[in-house]
């Protein structure tokens, strides 16, 4: 059996409508922070159950957002934070931090997928409202027999 994870990060107030299609078909949300209010929740509610953190541009104490999650998903132990407690967030800094098989951070706005022997970084990158020169984008991970696989999506 497979499951299948929508990762979002940098939503910023702003669902767009081609998250429904990428998302189509995961079990579960995660919300890597910068959510930007409630109603960004409740949308993604619409498509599957969310689990999020606050990111720098959250207020605190934001409902439904905790600091950072520590998840065990079939088998593959997940860590989201937004990234932004380490400072600059580099694959290298987020690997010493955090011991999880697959570490998911936003922050950047810069989608990445990175490997370090058998555990995984991820940013999805910034699904919200265009900033800089980064098309955005969100990821779709698949947990198979203990294993994680990640694609980003653009949107």
């Amino acid at each position: 059996m497979q499951v299948l994870v929508g990762l979002i990060s940098d939503t910023h107030g702003l669902v767009r409508p081609e998250v429904f299609d990428a998302f189509d078909g995961v079990a579960l949300i995660l919300h890597a922070g910068d959510v930007g209010g409630e109603d960004v929740l409740t949308e993604l509610r619409a498509i599957a159950p969310v689990r999020a953190v606050h990111g720098n541009t959250d207020p605190a104490g934001a409902t439904g957002l905790v600091q950072s999650l520590g998840l065990e998903l079939d088998g593959v132990s997940v860590h989201v934070s937004h990234g932004h407690e380490l400072g600059q967030p580099t694959p290298e800094k987020l690997l010493r931090q955090y011991g999880a098989d697959v570490i998911v951070y936003g922050h950047t706005h810069r989608p990445l997928i990175e490997q370090s022997g058998r555990r995984l970084v991820v940013n999805p990158g910034a699904a919200g409202p265009r900033r800089f020169d980064l098309k955005p984008s969100v990821a779709r991970m698949t947990l198979k027999n203990g294993h994680a696989d990640v694609q980003i999506v653009p949107l």
